[in-house]
Parts: structure tokens; sequence; C-alpha cells
């Protein structure tokens, strides 16, 4: 398959405009200033706002139309990482009024592989059936399409991107071991992939260097691997013991964490490679944790 032409110039400083400056979306707004260019992230909460802000990201507040609207029409990408509620996208709800001719014309959004429902093991593609068996699953299904369909009828660069659940510095099984929290979770037979924040981050740079229309990307690791295997092999190279052992459907699994357990499924990454020229830095999950293991906890002070 011969190599997508790189996206034109628009002669603008490049400017990404995240909607949803969460862990990812923070990720993906610092990449974008390390790369020369500018970035402007939205969210709710006040101190999130200031947190940003003293990291060199310009922090809006998404209620704010006036504000939407100066960062869109800077804006050279949009990213989206909100998740979906009830009525639909809170991105496209509070973009769409201010945008007038104002879209860019590379749009990301971030979508989940709970859109492949349960697979029983079993390989998916992005090509498959969207067989989501989960609520939050079934909003992505439609917000995906809503995405598309108003992006074709625009003439939109619309992409979709299909993650796992994604771990990085702060937010992984490394850190619940060392405070005491991590529990060994088995359920027999079931499998997922999972991805480090940074290879999202440099998949979605990848697609804004080769856009596709109406594209959708698996963005996962090489390896699906059930949980508790992944859990072990941390505690053991922490030189840990082996967290307590409760069942999937406890009442201290989080129902985030729940929905992982619904499905069992191998996601395959081909495609993106293939389109995209990405390569995750971190083709499993055993060196995505090395990483993490190497770097000391921070100090807490006592007293």
């Amino acid at each position: 398959m011969p190599d997508a032409a790189p996206a034109p110039s628009s002669g603008r400083e490049p400017c990404l405009l995240v909607f949803g400056g969460g862990y990812l979306g923070r990720a993906a707004a610092l990449e974008a200033i390390r790369r020369g260019g500018r970035a402007v992230a939205t969210s709710r909460d006040a101190e999130r706002r200031r947190s940003l802000s003293a990291e060199g990201v310009t922090a809006i507040d998404p209620a704010d139309p006036e504000a939407l609207k100066t960062a869109l029409e800077a804006a050279t990408a949009v990213l989206v990482t909100a998740a979906p509620d009830a009525h639909g996208c809170p991105g496209l709800r509070a973009l769409g009024p201010v945008a007038s001719q104002a879209w860019p014309d590379w749009i990301g959004y971030v979508s989940s592989t709970s859109v492949y429902g349960d697979r029983a093991g079993g390989w998916v593609f992005e090509d498959g059936p969207l067989n989501a068996a989960s609520l939050e699953g079934a909003r992505r299904v439609r917000v995906e399409r809503d995405w598309l369909d108003g992006g074709q009828g625009m003439g939109l660069t619309v992409q979709i991107f299909r993650l796992p659940g994604f771990y990085g510095p702060g937010r992984s099984v490394v850190e619940r071991l060392r405070d005491g929290t991590a529990r060994l979770v088995r359920k027999p037979g079931q499998v997922f992939n999972r991805i480090h924040v940074d290879d999202v981050v440099s998949a979605l740079f990848a697609s804004m260097d080769r856009p596709r229309p109406g594209a959708a990307y698996n963005l996962t690791d090489d390896e699906p691997a059930a949980a508790d295997v992944v859990v072990e092999w941390a505690a053991a190279k922490m030189g840990l013991p082996r967290p307590p052992e409760i069942d999937w459907t406890d009442d201290s699994v989080s129902e985030a964490m729940r929905r992982f357990y619904l499905d069992s499924k191998r996601v395959s990454n081909a495609l993106a490679k293939a389109e995209l020229g990405w390569r995750p830095k971190y083709p499993t999950w055993r060196e995505g944790l090395a990483t993490m293991l190497e770097t000391p906890p921070p100090l807490r002070l006592v007293g």
C-alpha cells in the first residue's frame, strides 16, 4: 500500500486544540508544544486549567463559547478526547455552534475498542462489526458515526482512534502496587490489549502527517494479555508480594475497571502501522512498565 501524501501546509503556526484536557489530552498538548507549535486545551475544572497553563498550554473553559471560537479559528488540528454522555459528544455540541467555517482540515476523535464488544478472545480489525455490549461502548459507536457523518458532509478530514485501556506515569499498576491498592483479578480466558500514553500520542501526530478522511485506527500494543498476568509480573519485578485476589465482580472493582473484564478480544494494530508508518515504542506492557519501574517514586513528606 503506498504511503499517504503529507498533509498540505496551511501556512499558519501549528496549533492543536484539545477538547478534553485530561490525562491523554494533556500529553497530546505537551507534545504539540514540544514539536514547536502551540496548544489549547479545555477543562471545566479551574485547578486543572491552572495546572495546564503552568505547563505552557492555553487552558480554556469549554462553557465559554467566545474562547472556544477564538481557539478553533487558530487551530490547525482538533483532537477530541472527552468521553460521550447520554446526549452524544460534548466536543461536537460545544464546537459545532461556534465553528462556522473555522474547522481545520484534521479532526481526531478518541474512541474505544469497546465498540467491538466481546469476541471471546478472537482478533478484531477496523472493518469488523461494531457490536458494543456496554452503554459506554454503544455511546462511542453513536459518536463515531456523528463525527464521520458530519465530517463527510463538510468535507473535513475526521479520523477515529479506537483505544483500549491506556497507561503511563501516574496511571498504571505500578502506582497501585506501590500504594497497596492493587488487586489480582482473575477471569479465565479473558484477554485485552493496552497501550502506553506516549504511543497513543505518537500515533495521533503520525495521522496528522498522513491524514485519510474517514479512517478509523486501532491504537494498541502488540500483545494482548490477561490482567492477572500483568499484575503478577509487575509485583515480581518490584519485589512485592502478590496482591490480594478478588473476583472481577467484587464491589471493590471500579465500574471503569469492570468494563475491561466484560469483553475478551485481541485487537490488531496492523492498519495503523501500515498507513501511518507508526510503531509503538512500547510494543508490549513489559517494556512500558519496565520504563516506569526505572523511575523512583516521588518522595513523600511526613509530619
